[in-house]
């Protein structure tokens, strides 16, 4: 019965996602007769979907955030190519694009070296024993490698392609901040986790003094900053895909991420004072300007 369960759940995923790339395409480049936006939802899941399988017969999530970075860089170097092929590829096009790229190398790169150096990552260790569950869980990073993207993609595949003005500059600046603050709180934890006296314990130094999720914060701003430089672009119902950073949001806060680390952490620590100490006073997401 279970495994009936995550496979409706896992086409119930695809089924949203669809129709939602369908809501936000009306006038996405038709290629072959299909729009160009909803060949990338075919793309983000289908290289899941392919991956999927070494990883059951392997036993292993090692690759898993590996391939959703490498997923990232294959649907915007398709539209990329495209674009191009008819005359649409702008430096616009290229700057979003290339954000989006940036950082999924950065952050697949990170979490690969940091889950070849942990051996394994415990979210994992009831999930890749299950087909139906294992399956599911990599059902649902196509659909978030794409809603992720969304904003961005219904820019980048509509007829004009990006469009650079003052709102676009504004995002591409929020977007940097939200990049160096990622990529800064992710060094001070891991410069934090690899010090042997710090064996054991929470981070609550440099940004994390300020946040108890401050990567989670950059990576939420980041995706914000992406969707408004994609909003000169929008018409009619293009605008659907401001949901983009609002499922960043809540996927990072309410599903994973932050609050599966919170009920880690109160395992670990909730027995500590000076644990219940930071939580009280350290905000949760957006980090504390003042001391």
């Amino acid at each position: 019965m279970k495994h009936l369960i995550n496979l409706a759940i896992a086409a119930g995923v695809f089924i949203f996602t669809k129709t939602y790339a369908e809501l936000i395409s009306f006038n996405s480049i038709q290629i072959s007769e299909t729009n160009l936006l909803e060949q990338t939802l075919v793309i983000a899941f289908v290289i899941q979907w392919i991956a999927f399988i070494p990883a059951y017969l392997l036993q292993t999530e090692k690759f898993y955030d590996l391939t959703g970075s490498l997923t990232y860089l294959s649907i915007f170097i398709y539209c990329l190519i495209a674009t191009e092929s008819i005359e649409n590829l702008n430096l616009s096009n290229l700057l979003v694009a290339g954000a989006i790229m940036l950082w999924a190398v950065r952050l697949g790169s990170f979490l690969f070296m940091r889950i070849s150096k942990d051996g394994k990552d415990e979210r994992f260790n009831s999930i890749k024993t299950s087909f139906s569950r294992f399956f599911m869980t990599w059902t649902l990073q196509g659909m978030w490698v794409f809603i992720c993207s969304s904003a961005a993609l219904v820019a980048i595949t509509s007829p004009t392609g990006v469009m650079i003005n003052n709102l676009f500059i504004v995002g591409f600046v929020l977007f940097i901040f939200g990049f160096v603050i990622e990529v800064i709180a992710d060094n001070q934890k891991n410069k934090f986790r690899s010090k042997e006296e710090n064996k054991g314990s929470f981070i609550n130094e440099g940004l994390w003094a300020r946040s108890r999720h401050p990567n989670y914060f950059g990576e939420i701003t980041l995706w914000a900053g992406i969707a408004i430089m994609a909003i000169p672009t929008f018409v009619g119902m293009n605008f659907l895909a401001l949901f983009s950073p609002i499922f960043t949001y809540l996927l990072l806060n309410h599903v994973s991420g932050i609050r599966l680390l919170e009920l880690r952490g109160h395992e670990k620590w909730g027995h500590l004072e000076n644990y219940n100490s930071y939580k009280k006073n350290t905000p949760k997401l957006i980090p504390r300007i003042l001391s």
